[in-house]
């Protein structure tokens, strides 16, 4: 659903990396999408979303399955837990081959927030409830579910997922490091957005919806004072506030831009409450950027000792921390933090994925592909990856 009209997005950089590194390690590897650019072997198409910046949410469940079973792969890995999600299932039973659930979104906080009224009430309550009886309903059928925090893979398992475990997504360290950054650009941006050439800049990546609590940050820039400034990049419903010293970029489709930007901005701010993983503040720490993340989900687990962590909701306490990341009393956070974005470096991630294919096709571990090696089926193996993945 998050495969957008637009080459942009971390949805989009995430599908074409794995296809990137499934592919040099000779599977073959079909997307299927909603939108209908060339990168895609398979449409679905959809209806579109107002104000989502082109995406579309598939409703033809018995169309996607045809299309899958016409791919004819030999694993179907699903991250759209709607109607594609049953898609997978249909075209996975009519196959035979096995399945994967790829769980990126908390649906039961979701619901609660856009269904709930007030976080607390009844209402929301109710709403968290049915949606966590509809997510069990349908991974209950697939071979496995992963999710790409600790957390989340705790709670699925805690309601009944057996079959839940952790699979956290990754980061090009090859892009995304420290080498990125570029003063003189930096200079040259400030320039372009009439900001004063010493101007702190603080940066936010990702789609202005929310549940990323936007305007929040925005308060708390207000609260920092003039030589500071906050750049937002990407796009969707609900920007920021207007303000003097705000300033909305467009999603940077290009991933060097984006570390460029990246590791030349003074810190990585990010207060999403619902965050399972948390991509852009991975790509943040690999450039060796501070980063200040809410302590809540994905974002403080990723963010556990080697970033500045709010719980707050008072704009007192993230203006505090950005204040801090501006300006570190610990000088070994931002290492930390680099370490740990590149031991999540993709080409580790994706051999653990791999791992986890050929395990569930009965091929191995080794290093030979499931091309090299006879399924029971008799067909050759392939890896079919239909995502609509919500970071």
């Amino acid at each position: 659903m998050f495969w957008g009209a637009q080459p942009t997005g971390g949805v989009r950089r995430v599908l074409m990396t794995k296809r990137a590194h499934l592919l040099a390690a000779g599977w073959r590897h079909t997307l299927l999408v909603p939108a209908s650019q060339g990168e895609a072997q398979l449409h679905c198409g959809g209806v579109p979303l107002p104000g989502s910046g082109g995406y579309r949410f598939a409703l033809n469940r018995r169309r996607a399955a045809a299309l899958m079973v016409q791919a004819a792969p030999d694993l179907i890995e699903a991250a759209d837990p709607y109607v594609l999600g049953w898609s997978a299932l249909d075209a996975a039973r009519r196959l035979g081959v096995p399945a994967i659930a790829f769980c990126h979104s908390h649906l039961p906080a979701l619901a609660a927030r856009l269904l709930g009224g007030t976080p607390r009430g009844r209402r929301a309550g109710l709403a968290w409830r049915v949606a966590q009886r509809y997510l069990l309903r349908l991974y209950a059928h697939y071979d496995l579910v992963l999710a790409p925090s600790r957390l989340l893979a705790e709670q699925l398992r805690g309601w009944g997922l057996a079959q839940a475990q952790v699979q956290p997504l990754g980061v090009d360290c090859q892009v995304f490091r420290p080498e990125a950054r570029d003063p003189a650009w930096a200079g040259q941006l400030k320039k372009v957005l009439a900001l004063a050439p010493d101007t702190r800049l603080l940066l936010y990546c990702g789609r202005f919806a929310t549940e990323k609590r936007l305007p929040l940050l925005a308060r708390a820039l207000d609260l920092l004072g003039p030589g500071h400034a906050l750049l937002c990049v990407g796009g969707g419903p609900c920007p920021p506030p207007p303000g003097p010293r705000l300033r909305l970029l467009p999603p940077e489709p290009d991933a060097r831009r984006l570390a460029r930007l990246m590791a030349s901005c003074d810190a990585f701010v990010h207060a999403g409450d619902q965050e399972s993983f948390g991509l852009s503040a991975l790509e943040a720490m690999a450039c060796g950027t501070p980063v200040v993340l809410a302590a809540q989900g994905g974002l403080g687990e990723l963010g556990s000792g080697v970033a500045g962590l709010v719980a707050s909701t008072q704009p007192a306490f993230w203006a505090e921390a950005m204040h801090r990341a501006l300006h570190p009393d610990d000088a070994d956070e931002v290492q930390r933090a680099l370490r740990r974005a590149r031991a999540l470096d993709w080409t580790a991630v994706m051999a653990q994925m791999m791992r986890r294919y050929r395990r569930l096709l009965g091929v191995g571990d080794g290093g030979a592909t499931p091309r090299d090696q006879p399924l029971s089926s008799g067909r050759s193996a392939s890896a079919a990856a239909y995502s609509f993945r919500r970071l």
